[in-house]
């Protein structure tokens, strides 16, 4: 491919638009087209790194014993309906009607339509287990697209689906995948990518796991722990808090607090430790408006995701009217009459003595102690866990939090899908059962978005070999010059009959401009063909990395150009696990 042909511009100025680096390189460096609030097209260079990640996926599933399938983009709601999902998810499922007034789906994940496609094949024990998959366009109405291809509205996604008789065989599968997984990403050339776990939220089931690449971009909190290796979404890390050393029992006193509305406010004028109060955060549930308020211990935080498994229902702030109440800013347990849900987490368990809202403006109760003042209530997990905090798996004060990009998920599914659905098969005793699923997703366009958020300088992206659009980008300094541009054009014509993917730069520009295309692009190998080093038999071979610069004679450069590309292909291959 020549330069000077290849369909797309590259330019020096960041968009203001870009907030993280691999968007503002994606735009820069000829990658994406905006089309639309979170859907964009792709230029010839970011299609070549998406074919090349969907070719290492095709093989992953392949050795894992799972097919190739393809399912329809627009499905009938009716299929939906059979899970009941069409009405419990929200406005991120694209609905319409067709022209018949048939009410459609565009699919967003697709469950439904891989039951709809086995349930027939799979009535038999002797079936089991299989395994499909697909590359596939798919569409979800995101809220707040941002970041480029990180997060938008249609995408390109490897899902698959395996159906099993027994826990136990998808718990075994549940491991190929995950260590296909791993391959995956370490072939793409991320061997930082971790697995943490999860909640499952829409997709469902009682097991599931991410796999996370670890930026300073990331929208996703991990956590993990230095001392064990314990590692999960900032979602799902239970929170242990250790309330040992608080205060003692003192009498329950209702005191003064004049415009004191803050958790800060309030412990600086009693002067007591924010640890030793008990703040109020009040919500409402989207389906009936009902308050629910969660008391917890003043430095913690409510993480949403728990209080929404534990509600079994979606919830949003509360809005305080005069009747209901509540009020703001003076919330607290003790004599709580408000109609509304109270739910107390286990970050208050303990602490003899605590200050909080007292129900009456610019009042709060000093020396609180639940258990005698309003009896036994039970302690539930809805906080998030801190830096520092204390390891669910180890027990030591060792939590770390740092921000990733989620680039594939696995779900133990369960029969969520296949009993609404009625898929069953005859078990080998005659008895009918239903199969057991599990459920497996990569984003195509995400994770080349997040490998060019982990490898890059201040220039442009540095493609992994493995998935770059090209693996040399050669560049020939004066093409007015004949001997450099006659030895270019062999070398080009020498490189593509060797089968190496190269891209050829022989417009006439000065090197400033020509190196700065060749840093967006981000090809791992170039060769730089100008008049000086060729007078003296030679070219310069480097890698975008910079690890790798020399002059090579003119005699061997073929050569040398390939066992570089070997090189850092054999550097790739080393990390991957078996």
């Amino acid at each position: 491919m020549k330069l000077k042909n290849l369909v797309g511009d590259r330019f020096k100025e960041r968009p203001s638009d870009c907030v993280i680096d691999s968007h503002a390189f994606s735009v820069r460096g000829g990658y994406i087209k905006y089309v639309a609030n979170g859907i964009y097209s792709l230029y010839p260079p970011m299609k070549r790194i998406t074919a090349k990640i969907e070719n290492i996926i095709r093989e992953e599933m392949d050795a894992s014993d799972c097919q190739e399938v393809l399912f329809p983009v627009t499905l009938p709601a009716s299929l939906w309906e059979e899970s009941g999902r069409y009405e419990s998810v929200g406005d991120e499922l694209l609905r319409f009607k067709d022209r018949s007034g048939s009410p459609m789906v565009l699919g967003m994940t697709h469950e439904e339509a891989a039951v709809q496609l086995v349930r027939e094949y799979g009535q038999t024990y002797a079936k089991y287990p299989f395994a499909i998959y697909q590359i596939q366009t798919k569409f979800r109405d995101e809220a707040r697209p941002r970041a480029g291809l990180i997060r938008v509205r249609e995408f390109t996604m490897k899902d698959a689906y395996s159906f099993h008789t027994s826990q136990e065989d998808l718990e075994k599968y549940y491991e190929v995948m995950a260590k296909a997984y791993f391959r995956i990403f370490q072939r793409a050339g991320i061997p930082e990518v971790i697995s943490v776990k999860s909640d499952s939220g829409m997709i469902g089931g009682s097991v599931s796991h991410e796999y996370m690449l670890l930026v300073d971009a990331g929208e996703d909190s991990i956590v993990t722990c230095d001392e064990c290796g314990f590692s999960a979404n900032m979602e799902a890390a239970d929170t242990t808090v250790d309330n040992s050393g608080c205060s003692p029992m003192r009498d329950l006193e209702k005191v003064y607090t004049p415009h004191c509305k803050t958790i800060e406010e309030v412990c600086t004028f009693l002067n007591s430790r924010v640890e030793e109060s008990c703040k109020a955060v009040m919500y409402q549930k989207n389906a009936d408006d009902e308050y629910v308020i969660v008391f917890l211990r003043g430095d913690y935080e409510v993480n949403e995701t728990k209080l929404t498994n534990l509600l079994g229902e979606k919830v949003h702030p509360a809005v305080v009217t005069e009747d209901c109440g509540l009020v703001a800013g003076f919330c607290g347990p003790y004599k709580q009459n408000a109609k509304c849900t109270i739910i107390y987490d286990r970050s208050l368990e303990g602490i003899e003595s605590l200050c909080c809202g007292a129900n009456e403006e610019n009042y709060h109760y000093v020396g609180l102690n639940i258990k005698r003042d309003i009896g036994d209530v039970e302690y539930v997990d809805v906080s998030k866990i801190r830096t520092g905090g204390i390891c669910p798996c180890c027990g030591k004060k060792a939590i770390k939090i740092s921000r990733g990009i989620e680039v594939g998920n696995i779900f133990q599914l369960g029969t969520k899908y296949s009993k609404s659905m009625g898929m069953t098969y005859t078990d080998e005793d005659g008895s009918v059962k239903t199969p057991i699923m599990g459920c497996y997703g990569i984003g195509v366009g995400r994770l080349a978005a997040s490998v060019c958020e982990a490898k890059h300088d201040e220039y442009g992206p540095i493609w992994p070999i493995s998935i770059a659009p090209w693996q040399v980008h050669l560049c020939c300094m004066r093409v007015d010059k004949p001997e450099c541009k006659e030895f270019a054009d062999k070398l080009y014509s020498d490189l593509q009959k060797a089968g190496v993917e190269v891209i050829y730069d022989d417009r006439k520009v000065r090197a400033g401009a020509m190196f700065a295309d060749a840093d967006l692009l981000g090809v791992p190998v170039r060769i730089t063909v100008g008049p000086k080093n060729l007078e003296a038999g030679e070219v310069e071979l480097s890698t975008r990395d910079k690890r790798v610069k020399k002059l090579v004679s003119t005699d061997s450069i073929l050569d040398e150009t390939k066992a570089l590309i070997k090189e850092l292909f054999d550097e790739i291959n080393s990390k991957v696990t078996d």
